[in-house]
């Protein structure tokens, strides 16, 4: 096992103790996973929401064998007041990890790094190490397990009898998601060997699911619940790191010969599909509190047969009934269910439109010159502000080299359109701010906006918040550098930065991601600068939905607003020129309807096209003030 280098705090919040779960559901999720990965590395602090919490009554029934510590709000590192909790940050740093997601992945990585040996705690991360890694703002699934089903769970277990009758949306949307068709990394052979299994009639293996799942049964006896599908045995011999028998890889001719349209699908195993994640280590303490608050109510658990079959199928995963030992979590023993007929379910769609995925058609014919006309004959066309500054540059050649775009690993030519990029968003941030002002850098990837305003402005406080855990911790190390005692890092999803602050600035945030940073801005009176990026990726999401403003909303549809999306993409330099106009014309008018909609919360704000044009096929630029 590797030395640790630095001690990490660990912060939770606590609100109370319920039953077996402390609350909110994050900390218990948070405190599940560190007994499953048998992880100590993290000093753990509970941060009470109220004040009357004293000792003894928190830390009385945790984690076994975890050290746990009270501290209050204001006791909290700087940087961590101001993100949601979980959050974790290394002691006396500045690097902050906030969000449910974003520290679990922390915690998987960093046990891995501590004992190479624990495979099955990487494993979590599932393929590519992507699983929950898709903020959730943009990711519906994402948004399921780490935000709608502990809160689901929580109202569930805090409403009066009268008013938790139905099971909640969020859980009957996770039943049916478990419903869907398995979709995999290399599927397509998997999917051939059920077919095999199916024409031969023969059963999957029977995995033997290691120590900790025989130790309850004598030597020669069935385990509960032996896995009896194809599915069932791949998933569990990926988890005990065994090779599927000789007889199942193997394919014959005709099977090889089958088309993929005609293949049987894959049914899921756990939360994801086939294989154990750490969705599943989420999910699992919210579904056993909702489980066991059903049975004492008496509730009929027929509608959520799949969600039942998931429950008990995790319990067979090796760790599992040992982490929720620690955790005093007792496990349901719940008993097999079979589908209801379709009158007894409960309907659908009693999920809320919010809920579900936006299934109008994504894929728009046509170009955007009806749109725009129809614009137009309402009095609307793109319209760019004088820039009010177009010749202002940083002089580049006396700044130290780490201040430089070229030091986040680029070429050359592209750090020289990134630094006229710069010049342009520095330019306009310079204006604005005054001493004492604190600027975020949104989706700040290595720091180029960030680092140079840090350096260029002493007197502010500037703060980096970015998804990607390596270019962050890029960005610091340049920091590092430069010396630079201004500056903090958070690796969050947006929703999870909650501080105060003066002016707002992005450099080329991703599609809905204009939107949030927009939206951070608005909720904290702060000034924006912004430089919008990727108007393909434009659509609607549960907390956005399109055109932004009143005026956009009464002349065009959703569908032709993404018209004008798609096209405001088409702005290449390979493009031929009229094209690449057709596209300018776009972004404007989206990003007229955004400036629009900014106005509508009485800001004052202008579109300019950055200088020179050239430095950027995405050249538009928000800057907003508050009235």
């Amino acid at each position: 096992m590797k030395d640790s280098v630095a001690e990490e705090h660990l912060y939770l919040a606590f609100s109370h103790q319920y039953r077996d779960s402390i609350f909110p559901l994050h900390t218990s999720i948070s405190l599940f996973l560190l007994s499953y990965c048998d992880c100590k590395l993290f000093k753990v602090f509970l941060v009470p929401t109220g004040e009357d919490v004293g000792d003894q009554c928190v830390t009385k029934n945790l984690a076994g064998d975890l050290e746990v510590h009270l501290i209050s709000r204001c006791q909290l590192p700087v940087v961590v007041q101001s993100c949601s909790l979980p959050a974790v940050v290394v002691k006396d740093d500045k690097f902050c990890r906030a969000g449910l997601s974003v520290v679990l992945r922390h915690i998987i990585q960093k046990t891995f790094e501590a004992d190479p040996s624990k495979k099955d705690v990487l494993e979590l991360l599932g393929f590519k190490k992507t699983c929950l890694k898709a903020c959730a703002e943009v990711s519906q699934w994402t948004r399921l397990c780490e935000i709608s089903i502990p809160l689901a769970v929580e109202r569930f277990l805090t409403a009066s009898p009268e008013h938790c009758q139905a099971i909640p949306p969020d859980i009957l949307l996770l039943e049916r998601k478990l419903g869907e068709p398995v979709r995999v990394h290399n599927d397509d052979k998997i999917r051939r060997q059920k077919l095999q299994q199916q024409k031969a009639g023969a059963k999957a293996a029977v995995p033997v699911l290691g120590k900790e799942a025989t130790e309850e049964s004598k030597p020669g006896e069935a385990h509960e619940h032996p896995p009896s599908s194809l599915e069932l045995s791949v998933a569990f011999s990926k988890l005990l790191a065994q090779e599927a028998p000789d007889a199942i890889n193997r394919e014959a001719p005709h099977i090889r010969r089958t088309k993929t349209s005609d293949l049987p699908l894959l049914d899921h195993v756990f939360a994801e599909g086939l294989y154990f994640t750490v969705a599943d280590l989420v999910l699992l303490p919210c579904i056993h509190q909702f489980l066991v608050s059903s049975k004492k109510q008496g509730k009929n658990l027929v509608n959520l047969p799949l969600i039942s079959s998931w429950y008990r199928r995790v319990q067979e995963v090796p760790g599992v009934k040992k982490a929720a030992g620690k955790c005093n979590m007792e496990l349901l023993q719940l008993p097999e269910l079979m589908s209801a007929p379709e009158e007894q379910l409960q309907d659908s769609s009693s999920v809320p439109d919010e809920l579900e995925e936006d299934n109008e058609d994504s894929h728009f014919l046509g170009g955007p010159r009806p749109t725009m006309t129809k614009l137009m004959e309402n009095g609307i066309e793109a319209k760019f502000s004088p820039h009010p500054c177009p010749s202002w540059t940083l002089d580049w050649t006396s700044l130290p080299s780490a201040v430089s775009p070229g030091e986040g690993k680029m070429s050359r030519d592209r750090a020289l359109r990134k630094q006229q990029q710069l010049n342009n968003l520095v330019a306009a941030v310079t204006k604005l701010a005054k001493p004492g002002d604190v600027i975020v850098d949104f989706c700040s990837g290595g720091g180029h906006v960030g680092i140079v305003l840090a350096h260029m402005m002493p007197s502010c406080q500037v703060v980096l918040i970015e998804n990607k855990e390596l270019s962050l911790i890029r960005a610091k190390d340049r920091s590092d550098e430069l010396g630079l005692n201004n500056i903090w890092f958070i690796q969050a999803n947006l929703d999870y930065f909650n501080g105060t602050f003066n002016i707002g600035v992005a450099l080329h945030a991703c599609g809905v991601a204009t939107d949030m940073v927009i939206e951070h801005c608005l909720r904290a009176r702060a000034a924006f600068v912004i430089s919008p990026c990727c108007y393909g990726f434009i659509q609607n999401t549960v907390k956005f939905k399109y055109p932004r403003s009143h005026q956009f909303k009464e002349i065009l549809s959703y569908k032709e607003h993404m018209i004008l999306c798609r096209f405001a993409d088409q702005t290449a330099v390979q493009l031929p020129p009229e094209r690449r106009l057709i596209g300018k014309q776009c972004m404007g008018l989206v990003d007229l309807d955004r400036a629009w909609a900014a106005e509508e919360h009485k800001y004052s704000v202008q579109v300019i096209s950055m200088e020179p044009e050239s430095c950027s096929p995405k050249n538009n630029m928000f800057v907003g003030i508050p009235a």
